[in-house]
């Protein structure tokens, strides 16, 4: 009999009741996690032996899980997808491992992902593109890309994730899972391989929202390693949920949500966008209010831009470390110099070279005010804006992108001018450090679409609350690539 298909409830119960052994469960995860690598390249690491731990009341232990590779794990190769740490062993572990390990979780892979986290696709990391478990013809969408697809093909029932603009999110949508990213600092950054530091998210994916809020009560605490870190121990997610929603207010934006803004919407978009106010509809029989309200365009509009500026100057600052000399293969040259150009050159991929010219020319002198800081104003005018929604409402309702998953064939990391907000609305999430979850909502030509909410800061259980209460009126919950209606 199959377990890891199973959500963290059921398995505990099994491990409880003597139905399975921890052992048992390694043995599955392994197996299944040689036959996604197999199909959809999800992984840059297998662990040869994981060792078993013992079974307690804690609903983590026991059961296997994956990590995305820019968490450093002790002992294990940790590469961030990038050629340019291709055997960088890290001698210590990221604090949200360690307290997964503490509540007994067990490491079985590391996830393939973006380079360093840079791109939307999946394809940029140095092992090779990452295929959808439900269509191999598709994107998983990225950073979090072997994860999502990991968590969707049924290897174990979540993994670990990071979400700098949509990261978690995005692939979690387009595999059919759960995606979430709580409040900034929720869950300790150190040891995780820095990209944006303002916007980086460590979170969980996930196949329901329940599995988030137990992976997310074991990833949390505040941290002496991570001043932007916060107290969160008298906030119990999991126990928290209640599925009362009743009074709630939820409103979606008119510019994102209505079909009549995209004269040129293909047959996906339209159906993406029926299923959504399908769903709106089902959050009105739950008892909650729901309103459309209408934010100007120019400043939605804004948004990818403000995000490429700002991800893109501190990628270029935080990773100005990587020269070859302390981490990575080192460089041939007959100068330090000449090393370190030809390590950064020749390690990293066309993708992250444009994007640290771009940090590089936004930071200077002359350029930083026109740029850097402009898109800086402009990130404050959208978190005032979305705080000021939240003064009203309990939480924005959104779908996520223009449809289902991507073609690999013919697909560029370039954004389309047409659908640029409704793909790229969910970094608003990162700009504010909103707690943000996405959660399945139906097909369109059979593969897996998406909704998402986001609240307000420290607001993670409201949030919750609100996605479980949908999700457990939708039969959209617990599945695996393949089960699609």
């Amino acid at each position: 009999m199959a377990y890891m298909n199973k959500s963290i409830e059921e398995i505990h119960k099994a491990l409880i009741n003597k139905e399975v052994t921890v052992d048992e469960l390694i043995k599955e995860s392994l197996e299944k996690s040689k036959e996604v690598q197999n199909d959809c390249n999800a992984f840059v690491t297998i662990l040869e032996d994981p060792k078993a731990v013992e079974v307690t009341d804690d609903l983590l232990s026991g059961i296997p899980y994956g990590v995305k590779d820019n968490y450093s794990t002790k002992d294990v190769l940790s590469t961030g997808s990038s050629n340019t740490l291709k055997d960088y062993v890290p001698f210590f572990t990221a604090t949200s491992i360690e307290n997964l390990e503490k509540h007994g979780a067990i490491m079985v892979n590391k996830t393939v992902m973006d380079e360093f986290g840079m791109g939307g696709t999946g394809t940029t990391g140095h092992t090779g593109i990452v295929t959808n478990p439900w269509d191999k013809t598709r994107m998983c969408a990225g950073s979090s890309a072997g994860s999502a697809a990991a968590v969707a093909a049924g290897v174990y029932p979540y993994a670990t994730g990071s979400d700098t603009g949509d990261s978690i999110r995005k692939p979690a949508a387009y595999c059919g899972i759960v995606g979430y990213k709580p409040t900034y600092g929720m869950i300790s950054r150190y040891g995780l391989f820095p990209f944006a530091s303002s916007l980086d998210h460590c979170g969980a994916l996930t196949r329901s929202v329940k599995d988030a809020a137990i992976v997310t009560d074991g990833m949390k605490g505040i941290d002496k390693y991570d001043m932007t870190s916060w107290d969160s121990k008298d906030i119990n997610l999991y126990d928290s949920i209640d599925g009362n929603v009743k009074g709630k207010k939820l409103c979606y934006i008119k510019e994102i949500c209505d079909i009549n803004m995209y004269p040129d919407a293909d047959d996906e978009l339209k159906q993406h966008l029926q299923n959504f106010h399908e769903k709106l509809e089902l959050a009105k029989q739950l008892g909650m209010e729901v309103e459309e309200v209408s934010v100007d365009q120019t400043l939605l509009n804004a948004v990818p831009s403000v995000y490429v500026v700002i991800s893109c100057a501190e990628a270029t600052s935080n990773m100005s470390n990587l020269t070859g000399f302390i981490f990575g293969p080192r460089a041939e040259g007959d100068k330090w110099d000449v090393e370190m150009k030809n390590y950064r050159t020749q390690g990293f991929s066309p993708l992250i070279k444009r994007r640290f010219v771009i940090g590089s020319y936004v930071l200077q002198a002359q350029n930083k005010d026109r740029y850097f800081h402009n898109a800086q104003r402009v990130r404050r005018l959208l978190v005032d804006k979305w705080n000021e929604l939240f003064e009203k409402y309990d939480a924005v309702i959104l779908p996520v992108g223009s449809g289902p998953a991507k073609p690999l064939e013919g697909s560029k990391n370039i954004l389309d001018q047409s659908t640029a907000v409704l793909e790229d609305h969910l970094q608003i999430g990162n700009f504010g450090g909103f707690p943000s979850i996405t959660i399945p909502d139906g097909f369109v030509n059979n593969l897996p679409v998406a909704l998402n909410i986001t609240g307000k800061c420290y607001d993670d259980v409201n949030v919750l609350n609100i996605a479980y209460a949908l999700e457990s009126k939708m039969d959209y919950k617990g599945q695996t690539a393949g089960g699609a209606k």
